[in-house]
């Protein structure tokens, strides 16, 4: 005997998108249940925290930018603090023929960021949910039809069922983690397989300092690179320059032995002794987190397939819903992205011919199978 159980909405990722989609639905009454590999919330929402009361250093998603409404909403509405990205200073240029400083910082663009992290957004959404409807340390191994409406969602605790499915994780890693038993059309599986994983093929680093000494040079912490590891860098400190760090993007492919090494001495290169005696060097390399990138992540380019016309209507015979960053028209890859697709789902099911027989239930019954 298995647990089988039944709900409105079933939602697949404790990301933003799902945490969005999740909220929405529960405000409008409905019985959702969130599942999510990890054992957090946040998904690429990633942030360690620092000896700084209220702050931490963000090992995922940054920024958010003007424009960005949802966002900016979310933090006023949910008292989430946020400051203004540090711009003032000069820019480092490091090329194979040496290092040039820049006047002004040619990098960054007035950006916000958050004081405790961007994990604090998943942490304010999840507080909006009823206890007991996310679920952590719950992969997700099969979505099947069931042939009379909604589909199971088959997890090694047992399956449950719902008329509608937000499947909030990159498409390309649900199609490599989740079996389908062949029912996604063929067109919609080839896509799904070829869009990138945002971040997926990324390594962050993030070099944490006792102070922000750079700004006391004119530099502003930005720096390009043509020889690597780190191929741009930005300062990460906090508000007022507290906590003080640097952080820098890789790609996956340049991660190696000596990897660490590497990247003290670039920053020693680029910014002076100091830089080469970080408190803490985070390293977070995105293509091995099984729960973001599958692994065919290094290969997938075609950017141009983010917020794909398929991805805008459901699936299934309109009961599987999609919603991730990669999916969304407008803001594909940034935090607003993903919000917007948790809300594009959320209304998508809400706008679904109710289903008369679609009542929640919690049983015991043989796996796969309704109660009789």
């Amino acid at each position: 005997m298995s647990h089988w159980e039944s709900h409105d909405v079933i939602v697949i990722g404790a990301g933003a998108s799902g945490l969005a989609a999740a909220t929405a639905l529960h405000a409008a009454d409905r019985d959702v249940v969130v599942l999510e590999a990890r054992d957090r919330v946040g998904g690429r929402l990633l942030s360690t925290p620092v000896e700084h009361p209220g702050q931490a250093l963000d090992l995922g998603a940054t920024w958010f930018w003007g424009g960005e409404e949802r966002v900016q909403a979310l933090a006023v509405r949910s008292g989430i603090a946020t400051f203004e990205q540090h711009l003032a200073g000069d820019t480092m240029l490091q090329e194979t023929t040496g290092i040039r400083r820049l006047t002004g910082n040619l990098i960054d663009a007035p950006s916000r960021r958050f004081a405790a992290g961007a994990q604090s957004i998943a942490a304010v959404l999840t507080a909006a949910l009823p206890a007991g409807s996310l679920r952590l340390d719950t992969p997700v191994t099969a979505i099947h039809t069931t042939g009379q409406g909604g589909l199971d969602v088959l997890t090694p605790a047992g399956t449950l069922h719902a008329r509608h499915v937000v499947l909030a994780v990159p498409p390309a890693l649900a199609l490599e983690r989740i079996d389908f038993d062949h029912a996604l059309p063929d067109d919609l599986v080839r896509l799904a397989r070829a869009t990138p994983v945002w971040m997926g093929a990324v390594v962050k680093v993030v070099a944490h300092y006792p102070a922000a000494f750079w700004r006391q040079e004119g530099l502003a912490g930005a720096a390009f690179s043509r020889t690597g590891p780190l191929q741009e860098i930005h300062d990460m400190s906090g508000p007022g320059g507290e906590p003080a760090a640097l952080f820098g993007f890789a790609h996956a492919r340049t991660v190696r032995p000596g990897f660490e090494q590497a990247v003290t001495a670039q920053l020693t290169r680029l910014f002076g002794p100091a830089a080469g005696s970080p408190v803490a060097l985070h390293v977070q390399d995105w293509s091995t987190e099984q729960w973001t990138a599958p692994s065919t992540v290094q290969r997938l380019a075609d950017y141009s397939l983010f917020g794909h016309r398929l991805y805008q209507r459901p699936a299934l015979d309109g009961s599987l819903h999609w919603a991730s960053t990669e999916t969304a028209t407008d803001h594909a890859g940034h935090i607003e992205g993903a919000l917007a697709t948790g809300e594009r789902a959320a209304r998508a099911v809400l706008a679904a011919p109710a289903d008369v027989n679609d009542t929640a239930r919690d049983v015991t019954a043989p796996a796969g199978r309704p109660p009789a």
